[in-house]
């Protein structure tokens, strides 16, 4: 795996309200939807790219790739049919850092992406963002009854190193769930 110079400090503090670009085509088979990037990921310019959070080991585990990829590999997924977004654009030092008001308008402009990208399946990675952004209180981890058009949603953990709430093999379940939905088209 490709290893990049940690940033320092004071670049990770620096970091606070930059954007990632998302990683994103047309017609993918699933769309990966974080919170928003936290501030080492903006500090590197890719996204999940915090040492402690499992998004890349847990795809890799869940068989989404054939092999660990790093956030400086991330394009790589694009070619497997998977792309990256966020709720929100900008980065924090967490997810509680963020607005009702953000998210709310997160869930609409993560809609509009849907629709004009089309992708078969969104998963969103963390059920609290997921219940703000659509006004759904009580959804639960998994399939969800919504959709956007004809793509499905999923909510899925966050793998941030901070949700403490799962352990590994638990996430690597509920992400080949969502794998599995997505192999069967």
């Amino acid at each position: 795996m490709p290893r990049r110079p940690r940033p320092t400090r004071e670049e990770i503090r620096a970091a606070r309200g930059r954007t990632l670009t998302d990683l994103i085509a047309p017609n993918l088979l699933v769309l990966f939807c974080g919170i928003n990037p936290g501030l080492y990921s903006g500090a590197v310019g890719h996204h999940f790219a915090r040492p402690g959070n499992r998004f890349w080991p847990v795809l890799h585990a869940a068989g989404f790739t054939d092999r660990l990829l790093s956030p400086f590999e991330e394009h790589e997924l694009l070619e497997r049919g998977y792309g990256i977004t966020n709720l929100v654009e900008r980065a924090t030092a967490g997810a509680d850092d963020l607005s009702r008001a953000e998210i709310v308008e997160g869930g609409r402009r993560l809609a509009a992406k849907v629709l004009r990208y089309r992708p078969r399946f969104v998963a969103v990675l963390g059920i609290g963002a997921y219940r703000a952004a659509f006004d759904r209180p009580k959804a639960t981890i998994g399939r969800q009854e919504l959709s956007i058009g004809p793509t499905s949603l999923w909510a899925l953990p966050s793998p941030s190193g901070l949700n403490a709430h799962y352990r590994f093999a638990e996430f690597v379940s509920l992400y080949e769930d969502l794998r599995r939905a997505a192999a069967k088209g």
